[in-house]
């Protein structure tokens, strides 16, 4: 699996009537997004927006700015399935719904819904499961909506701290909450959660906060002092910056993923549960790549795409 940074920085646009009163600005989000698969080598983007075995994807609607992540389950490809296939559909299946004005921005579950219960009645066969995790700007309400399946996420910092996260969802170690579409007849063999399990939040944000999803190859690999370092280097709101920062961090994670001496956080979790390894890795299934996507809410009369 990888994993993608969704990073955003939240950016105020005035109304029609001027610039004179914040309180009439909506918000918006600055967004960037990066990844690497379990081939550093081979580097980013692998299709659409695909990192690997992982997904993400950036909407906007006149209503609403949308992030999502999906983390595929590599498991799949000793069945011959491309764990990929699943999530970029996933992905793919949430952003056209959220273009189409066909969501309620507080209710990023029935997104995750909607879209899963499509990719279930395509007449395409699509085996394959995936965490998921949504996260929806309103802008009007300044509010930020998240539905989360798995282990997959989110953190939002402000001033150098992290105020809010995402809940990990797990069955037991190493197996997070996902979503799946098995072979007729092996339904009840694979492991497979309903969209509504997510666990959904709703809270206010300011401008300046940033906000960044990824899949767990960047949680499993770096503690959350490892990305508040790496987020004070970025300076500015600028769609470059933000693009640099993403990378900065989605390369960081990839590289003590393969450091064979380094305890990261899913090295510590595996000890607890009474395993001794290092690095990331367990199995070659594990997730070892980090995708993330950053977006930040700041002041400035602009917006990037």
């Amino acid at each position: 699996m990888l994993s993608v940074l969704s990073y955003g920085r939240l950016v105020a646009r005035a109304v029609i009537g001027g610039l004179s009163q914040t309180e009439s600005r909506d918000y918006s989000l600055v967004t960037a997004s990066c990844g690497f698969g379990k081939d550093f080598r081979k580097g980013i983007l692998k299709k659409g927006m695909c990192y690997g075995d992982d997904a993400c994807f950036i909407a906007r609607h006149r209503s609403a700015d949308v992030l999502g992540v999906a983390d595929g389950v590599g498991g799949w490809r000793d069945y011959g399935v491309d764990p990929s296939q699943f999530s970029g559909t996933l992905m793919k299946t949430c952003e056209r719904l959220v273009k189409e004005g066909r969501f309620i921005p507080s209710n990023p579950v029935e997104v995750l819904t909607t879209s899963y219960y499509e990719l279930l009645q395509n007449k395409v066969p699509l085996l394959g499961s995936s965490t998921a995790c949504i996260v929806v700007l309103d802008r009007q309400s300044h509010q930020l909506h998240t539905a989360n399946l798995g282990d997959s996420g989110f953190l939002v910092v402000r001033g150098g701290e992290v105020v809010h996260r995402s809940d990990e969802q797990q069955h037991y170690f190493n197996t997070p909450f996902q979503l799946s579409i098995a072979p007729p007849g092996t339904e009840g063999a694979v492991l497979s959660d309903s969209p509504d399990a997510a666990d959904s939040t709703s809270f206010d944000v300011q401008l300046g906060d940033i906000i960044l999803t990824a899949s767990d190859g960047l949680f499993d690999n770096m503690p959350d002092y490892m990305i508040l370092q790496e987020l004070t280097k970025l300076k500015s709101t600028n769609y470059e910056s933000i693009q640099q920062t993403a990378r900065s961090i989605a390369k960081q994670a990839h590289i003590l993923a393969y450091d064979p001496n380094y305890m990261s956080p899913f090295a510590q979790f595996a000890c607890d549960n009474g395993l001794n390894v290092r690095g990331k890795s367990l199995d070659a299934s594990a997730p070892l790549c980090s995708a993330k996507v950053l977006a930040m809410l700041n002041r400035p009369f602009f917006m990037v795409k």
